[in-house]
């Protein structure tokens, strides 16, 4: 097993310790005090060593524990420290590989200066608070400054050593401000605020140190930032490329790490710090382009992506990168592509960061809660948006096409629910944000963004839910037969549906049975086989009328016109034509597990299903006999008129499908 040993004084530092850990070797982590040793997890494979070292004392270790390789990935200002851990690598045989942190610019209005005493000689000529974010060890150089108690504040880790060092230099206890990062850019800016701070003094601490956060900060508070210059630093490699040297060198394998994130309604306003963190600090960013152009910092590599499929192809094709961060709109639970993506991203260190969706942004927009809200999504995706709003009296849904939100308005007024209350959300989270409100009716019209949100209400939704729609609900004909209500409610019942059932009308007739199959499995879908042209006419004219698209006409005569139907999970089958046993026969060939009812009024079709089910090896059947009467009136009395009596067949292949035991 090979030994290596990192000397982690920074968060690079840290992150290499714990990609080590991950491996097939044996870390020891150096750090300077025990706080550093806090921020370290604790591994088999881990020993660390929380102590400031002299350049003796690294020789002897070097030495008694043969090191393959030493990794300085200490502070870029720690230069006395790196010469050590060279000279000692030098004396004792061992393979010296410096972790250079990758500096970052501060632009034009920042002031630089080459080291601590020209950064005082610089702040003695101005006047106004100092803010100081370059650490206690070094506070004392800034005792010279004049009116020092007085103009200056410090931030500092919560250590005791640090409070002492900052007593000693003289600093005022009102004035110290003893915190640990990171610091994001509003916390930076909260705090210089605060302090009435007209100077920043910071090192280039790269990214990983929180630099971007202080350059931002100072100029959105209005303060000079004070740069105090990096000592020559010996020749290195980043953390991507030591970990890429160290994968090569010791057999290791790279797990790259990647950050699914929520960026929200997209504007960064709207991003978590969390997400915002994220993004700023991958190596690599992927996304659609709009989520790019909101999201990417200057010099950042990006890669314009959608497709989950392309995404992981191209994050397992680019080892040169450590961490990539994937940008998704909204929240990564709420109709995103994180759910394909995850699956595909096994071999990945995968974190995945919540951002707002837009169905919670619209919602707080209009005053009003979202835990009754049913959501569903048109945005990329076929669904029948129609059944949902008679269904319930919120809906949220996401839109997109060509004005696609118009279109909706018009497919809803066609439907008869022109009144539904509509509140469109477009450009949500931007300055050209709009919410515009009105009926669908009266936005039917109107033109509105191609990706667009919607709330829609409908006070009257409270659909009946139990099967057995009157007769009268059916346009109706003499010559084309329909199963009455109490017979249908029996057979509905018989059938066990389930909201995603795949189901075969057989003789669909005038369209009764397949038209409330269509409406208790909403999210499945049906096909309605008839072979009379006459009664194929009703069924559709019945179709329309019900608004119902999860139900499709199939013209011809079963079982041929069932060949290229997907396999069904409940058939009913009303009239065969002679061709029960073949009907049975392709319904059980494309699942044996389907769940069947038929019924038969001659005794001839009485007499054929009898012996189909003795001679089909069903896991469970059941014959019903009914006889319906219902009342007519006869002038100022009622009499009873009995119907043809039934029998009702139901009969369950291999296993039961849809929730119910089998006898």
């Amino acid at each position: 097993m090979y030994k290596l040993c990192v000397f982690a004084g920074t968060t690079e530092g840290r992150e290499l310790v714990e990609f080590l850990c991950g491996q097939d070797v044996s870390v020891t982590a150096c750090v300077a005090t025990e706080y550093g040793e806090t921020l370290l997890t604790p591994r088999e494979n881990l020993t660390i060593s929380a102590q400031r070292l002299t350049g003796e004392q690294m020789e002897a270790l070097f030495s008694r524990e043969n090191y393959d390789m030493v990794i300085d990935a200490t502070h870029p200002y720690a230069s006395v420290v790196t010469e050590n851990i060279a000279r000692a690598c030098e004396q004792t045989g061992v393979r010296y590989q410096r972790l250079l942190r990758a500096g970052c610019g501060a632009g034009e209005d920042a002031v630089f200066v080459p080291d601590i005493p020209a950064a005082v000689e610089y702040l003695n000529g101005t006047e106004g608070t100092i803010f100081l974010t370059t650490g206690s060890k070094e506070l004392a150089k800034y005792a010279g400054l004049t009116g020092f108690a007085d103009r200056v504040y410090a931030r500092v880790l919560p250590m005791e050593e640090s409070l002492r060092l900052c007593q000693s230099a003289g600093l005022k206890p009102a004035h110290i401000l003893a915190m640990q990062g990171p610091f994001s850019e509003e916390m930076n800016v909260a705090m210089l605020k605060s302090v009435g701070a007209k100077y920043l003094v910071t090192k280039d601490s790269g990214a990983a140190g929180g630099f971007d956060e202080k350059v931002t900060a100072a100029r959105t508070a209005g303060a000079t930032l004070v740069v105090i210059g990096r000592p020559p630093q010996r020749e290195g490699l980043t953390l991507p490329e030591t970990i890429d040297f160290l994968c090569g060198e010791f057999q290791l394998h790279r797990k790259p790490k990647v950050s699914i994130v929520g960026i929200g309604p997209g504007s960064r306003e709207a991003m978590t710090s969390e997400v915002r963190r994220a993004l700023e600090e991958a190596d690599c960013l992927i996304g659609a382009k709009r989520m790019l152009e909101a999201s990417v910092r200057p010099g950042q590599r990006v890669f314009d992506a959608v497709a989950p499929a392309k995404i992981a192809e191209y994050i397992q094709n680019h080892p040169e990168f450590n961490r990539f961060t994937v940008a998704m709109s909204g929240d990564v639970g709420f109709f995103s592509g994180a759910k394909k993506l995850l699956p595909l991203l096994k071999s990945c260190e995968v974190t995945a960061l919540p951002g707002l969706s837009s169905m919670v942004y619209l919602c707080a927009r209009l005053g009003t809660s979202y835990e009754n809200v049913r959501p569903v999504s048109l945005h990329g995706r076929e669904h029948d948006i129609v059944p949902d709003i008679r269904k319930y009296r919120r809906v949220f849904t996401l839109v997109g096409g060509e004005n696609g939100m118009g279109l909706l308005c018009k497919q809803l007024t066609e439907a008869g629910l022109g009144g539904v209350k509509v509140s469109v959300g477009e450009s949500l989270s931007y300055p050209q944000e709009r919410i515009t409100i009105g009926t669908a009716a009266e936005l039917a019209d109107r033109t509105f963004q191609s990706l667009s949100v919607a709330l829609i209400e409908n006070e009257t939704a409270d659909p009946v839910v139990t099967h057995g729609l009157p007769d009268e609900a059916f346009q109706r004909t003499e010559s084309v037969p329909m199963t009455k209500s109490e017979v249908r409610s029996v057979c509905l019942s018989k059938l066990a549906l389930t909201e995603h059932a795949i189901c075969w009308d057989v003789g669909a007739g005038s369209g009764s049975v397949a038209i409330e199959m269509a409406l208790q499995a909403a999210a499945g879908q049906v096909y309605a086989i008839e072979r009379k042209d006459t009664a194929v006419a009703l069924l559709r004219e019945n179709t329309r009328k019900f608004q119902l698209e999860n139900l499709t006409v199939v013209p011809g005569l079963a079982p041929d016109a069932c060949l290229r139907l997907p396999a069904p999970t409940h058939v009913f089958i009303g009239g065969s034509a002679g061709n029960m046993r073949q009907i049975l026969e392709e319904i059980l060939e494309k699942n044996p597990n389907a769940r069947i009812v038929a019924t038969a009024v001659t005794l001839e079709s009485i007499g054929e299903l009898t012996q189909c089910m003795k001679d089909i090896p069903f896991a469970f059947t059941e014959v019903v006999s009914m006889s319906v009467a219902k009342d007519r009136k006869a002038g100022p009395y009622h009499l009873m008129m009995g119907q043809n009596p039934i029998f009702i067949f139901t009969m369950q292949g291999g296993k039961s499908q849809c929730g119910h035991c089998v006898p």
